[in-house]
C-alpha cells in the first residue's frame, strides 16, 4: 500500500512538471479560427479558402479553421457570427457580402470580445480589429485605363458591376468613374450588377448586345468572372472578342488563359494568397501577442511593423504577357496541393 501511494505521489509530481515545463516553454494550444466568407461560387474565393488552409500554422495543426460560407446573404453571415461568437471561436476572418450590414456582425464578435480581421472586403465598423486586402478603387482605375487606352479613349463602354453594396463594387465603380470622367470623349452605355457571376454576366452582357447592336466598344467587368461571362456572349453573337476590349479583376485561372489568348484585353491579379494569409497571422498576432512571428510570404514584401495596425494593403499585380506563363504554372501547384 505504501509503495503505491508513493508511486502515485511520484506520478503526481510528473504530471505537475510536465505541465510546468509545457507553460515554461509553450504549449501548444490549437487555435479555433473561424472564417466568414461572403460566398465559395467563384474561384477566387476558394483559391482564397485554399490558400488559408496552408498556412504553416494550420498545416502543423495549431490552428483549427473553419470556413462558413455566406451564400451571398449577410443575414446568413450574421447568423455565422452568432454561432461563432456562442462556441467561443478564438478569431475570426471576415470577408463581408455588405458593406454596411456586416458591422451588426462585427458588433456581435465584439460583444464577445472576438477580434475581427477583415479580408479582401471591407465593412464600415471601428470594432473591426485591422483589415488586410488591396486597394481597389487603384484597381478600378487600372483596368478601365486598360480598355479605354485599346478603344483611343473614345466611344461606348458597359460597366458590369458586383453586388451593390459590397465594399469592392463600391470603390472599383469609385475607379472606373475616376478615369472616364477625364475622357469626354468616352460614354457609358449600361451599368449594372451580375453579382460577381459568370453566368448573369453573360446573360447581363446578351441582352445589351441586342439593345446596342454595333454600338459597344469596351467592356469593364468588376472581376473576371463576369468578364468572361461577357466574353462567352460576345463570341456567341459571332463577335470576335478581341474586337471589344474587355476588362477584368483577380486573376482567376480562365482570366489567365483569356490574356494568353488574348481574348482578356486586361487582368490585374489579386494576391488571395497574400490576403488569406495575412490576415490569419493578423488573427494570431491579437490571440498571441506582439511577440508572434508571421509566416505569409506577404510580409517579405510588406511591412509587419512594431504594432499592430488598422489597414495593411496587398499590392496588386498586372497580368502581361511576360509573367502569364509563371503564373498559370503556379496556380496548377495551388490547385493540386
Amino acid at each position: 500500500m505504501k509503495k503505491f501511494r508513493i508511486l502515485t505521489v511520484t506520478l503526481l509530481a510528473l504530471v505537475i512538471f510536465i505541465s510546468m515545463f509545457a507553460n515554461i516553454y509553450g504549449a501548444e494550444k490549437v487555435y479555433r479560427i473561424g472564417a466568414a466568407v461572403y460566398g465559395l461560387k467563384a474561384e477566387y474565393m476558394r483559391l482564397w479558402t485554399i490558400a488559408l488552409k496552408k498556412h504553416p500554422m494550420v498545416e502543423e495543426g495549431l490552428v483549427q479553421i473553419t470556413v462558413f460560407d455566406g451564400n451571398y446573404d449577410a443575414s446568413v453571415q450574421q447568423n455565422q457570427f452568432e454561432a461563432m461568437a456562442t462556441q467561443g471561436f478564438d478569431a475570426i476572418i471576415f470577408v463581408p457580402i455588405d458593406v454596411e450590414a456586416g458591422a451588426a456582425a462585427v458588433a456581435v464578435a465584439a460583444k464577445a470580445k472576438i477580434p475581427v480581421i477583415g479580408s479582401n472586403t471591407r465593412v464600415n465598423s471601428e470594432e473591426l480589429t485591422s483589415y488586410i486586402g488591396s486597394n481597389d478603387v487603384n484597381a478600378g482605375e487600372i483596368q478601365a485605363d486598360a480598355v479605354l487606352s485599346k478603344i483611343e479613349y473614345k466611344g461606348n463602354v458597359v460597366i458590369i458591376e458586383g453586388p451593390i453594396g459590397q465594399s469592392a463594387q463600391i470603390e472599383r465603380r469609385q475607379g472606373n468613374l475616376n478615369i472616364i470622367q477625364k475622357h469626354p470623349d468616352v460614354k457609358v452605355l449600361e451599368m449594372k450588377t451580375a453579382n460577381w457571376s459568370r453566368a448573369e454576366a453573360l446573360n447581363l452582357m446578351e441582352n445589351w448586345l441586342n439593345s446596342y447592336p454595333g454600338k459597344i466598344n469596351g467592356i469593364i467587368g468588376q472581376n473576371d468572372e463576369m468578364a468572361l461571362g461577357a466574353i462567352q456572349a460576345v463570341k456567341a453573337a459571332g463577335i470576335d472578342p478581341k474586337t471589344i476590349p474587355t476588362s477584368g479583376i483577380d486573376g482567376v485561372t480562365d482570366a489567365l488563359l483569356g490574356i494568353k489568348s488574348g481574348e482578356l484585353a486586361s487582368c490585374t491579379l489579386q494576391d488571395a494568397t497574400g490576403q488569406a494569409q495575412g490576415a490569419l497571422d493578423l488573427a494570431l498576432r491579437v490571440i498571441i501577442g506582439e511577440e508572434y512571428k508571421p509566416q505569409a510570404d506577404c510580409w517579405k514584401y510588406m511591412e509587419w511593423g512594431q504594432s499592430l495596425q488598422k489597414v495593411y494593403n496587398v499590392p496588386w499585380v498586372p497580368v502581361t504577357d511576360s509573367n502569364v506563363d509563371q503564373l498559370l504554372a503556379g496556380r496548377e501547384v495551388e490547385i493540386k496541393q
